[in-house]
């Protein structure tokens, strides 16, 4: 299984909708004049390349992105976390949460000219359920406890056991054409669904082309080719420099871009309307095999407890802190409401001293701690192309550094990330994040296998407290399902296996158009606007 594809899987994994809180987006009116206009081009900027387009392993955040404007779901999220129908117009879900059969709409056709049927929908479920594939959505959504059966346009999957998200689960698995299923390695660098626009040009490392289709009539909220406002073409292009693409969307030769850190304010300044999403952007994960320092409850524990967390979530968000509600961050925000119920330390460094003391790590007359012989040392990673996260990381190391804690900073980009987390496991703590739509794609994370077994645990978490509550949370009632979930998230800060510091808003800005973006650019809500 490969491994590496993981931590994409949790981040961009939007796909989940049930108990539903409103979506935190932010919208606000273009300078434009508000006319929809059909035709010319739609262009978003994307910050790095997406590499794989294979939509059952694709690894990284940015394909991820991509294959969601080609690929379809049986169900729409919207920026509400509403449901909506699209590729299937209806479905009806069995009330012991262990069976759901969906009723496809007719003249679905692929990418590659050929009807998009359901015996097609069941091959894509069955693929995903089959551990030996590792795709995407194995494990999180899809498993082996799930069958699926098509008769006429009508698709059943039913699981072995009782699932409270099935119609979440199963209905936001992004479909992919018979053909390319049959044969995965032809969809590296092209692109066979059933999706409004579809992939022409592909040049990697420089931009992406999509046309939209003449026969496209299945979309949400009836959306079809003729809907008026969509553009002709959709190009995404790789544009790496923040400061660039600010630049192009405030010229206009870019009419989409996720933008942060200095260059918002003069965005800002331009009026430009914008799309936000939830970004846990201070939120900080452990290492806690044998060998790593912070294997130790109370190292971690002691670590947190010194943080000014107010101060540090000011600096990791750019003065736009917002309080952390969930470790589910993603629309729909499933088992969000009524959330949280943990409760994170107060700022005590003589308290942290305590702690590394009882730990066995005590102060030296250098101002140092060690224990045996070995200084204590942590080193803290954190996302180089992020702004805000090498300020405040040195904020973090000053104040550890005043605990007697040798902090090592440590910058990286996408790659670094995959070898850290995956292979070399060369970290301590960070800001590192996981941006899952629901809390089984949070499980996958904190209660599934490690990376030397295939799995998602890459920080090595064994809690048996949180594994409880999420056994029992999988087969509840969707009534009971929730607080138990939240349960399980507080027992995970409670031992200190995540703190959550501050998230903030990832704003895209739009100029001449606008989008609808649950977590990515909905194609189909794409309007050009005059």
């Amino acid at each position: 299984m490969n491994s590496k594809r993981k931590v994409a899987a949790a981040l961009a994994t939007a796909a989940l909708t049930a108990v539903a809180l409103t979506a935190c987006t932010s919208s606000q009116s273009s300078d434009s004049s508000g006319e929809y206009v059909s035709g010319g081009t739609f262009v978003t900027a994307m910050s790095g390349d997406p590499g794989s387009l294979v939509p059952m392993t694709g690894i990284s955040l940015e394909a991820r992105e991509i294959i969601s404007f080609h690929y379809e779901s049986l169900v729409y999220v919207n920026a509400d976390g509403e449901l909506l129908p699209w590729l299937a117009e209806s479905w009806e879900e069995d009330a012991t949460s262990t069976s759901i059969t969906y009723t496809l709409k007719d003249g679905i056709t692929c990418a590659d000219g050929t009807p998009f049927t359901a015996e097609t929908a069941a091959a894509n479920i069955t693929y995903n359920a089959d551990p030996a594939n590792a795709t995407f959505y194995y494990g999180a959504q899809v498993s082996e406890r799930m069958t699926a059966t098509a008769d006429g346009n009508q698709l059943t999957v039913t699981s072995s056991t009782p699932d409270p998200f099935i119609l979440a689960n199963t209905g936001t698995v992004e479909m992919v054409c018979q053909a390319g299923l049959d044969d995965p390695d032809s969809l590296v660098e092209t692109m066979n669904g059933t999706g409004l626009f579809t992939l022409d040009k592909a040049t990697p490392g420089s931009s992406y082309t999509f046309t939209k289709r003449d026969d496209y009539t299945w979309g949400p909220e009836d959306v079809t080719s003729d809907t008026k406002g969509l553009p002709d073409t959709f190009e995404v292009r790789v544009v790496t420099d923040p400061g660039t693409a600010a630049n192009l969307l405030l010229s206009g030769d870019v009419n989409a871009a996720s933008i942060g850190g200095a260059d918002q304010d003069r965005v800002e300044a331009a009026g430009l309307g914008s799309e936000g999403v939830r970004n846990p952007i201070g939120e900080m994960l452990f290492n806690e095999r044998p060998e790593r320092p912070t294997s130790d409850p109370l190292v971690r524990e002691a670590l947190v407890t010194a943080i000014d967390r107010e101060q540090v979530g000011e600096v990791v968000t750019d003065g736009t802190a917002e309080e952390s509600k969930s470790l589910v961050v993603k629309s729909p925000y499933l088992c969000v409401a009524d959330g949280p119920q943990w409760t994170l330390p107060e700022t005590d460094v003589e308290k942290s001293g305590e702690l590394l003391d009882e730990a066995g790590w005590t102060l030296g007359s250098d101002g140092k701690r060690s224990k045996d012989g070995e200084p204590l040392t942590i080193k803290f990673i954190y996302d180089a192309a992020t702004p805000s996260h090498a300020a405040a990381a040195e904020l973090v190391q000053q104040t550890w550094d005043e605990l007697g804690v040798t902090t090592e900073l440590s910058g990286n980009d996408a790659n670094a990330w995959s070898e850290q987390l995956f292979s070399t496991f060369d970290w301590d703590t960070g800001f590192v994040q996981i941006a899952p739509g629901g809390p089984v794609i949070v499980n996958t994370f904190f209660g599934g296998e490690t990376p030397d077994k295939g799995g998602n645990n890459f920080m090595f978490v064994d809690n048996p407290e949180y594994d409880a509550l999420a056994e029992q949370a999988k087969t509840a009632s969707p009534d009971e399902t929730c607080d138990l979930w939240q349960q399980a998230e507080a027992k995970l800060i409670e031992r200190t296996d995540v703190f959550p510091i501050a998230d903030a808003q990832d704003f895209m800005y739009l100029n001449g158009a606008e989008v609808e973006r649950p977590n990515f650019i909905r194609p189909t809500s794409i309007r050009m606007v005059g």
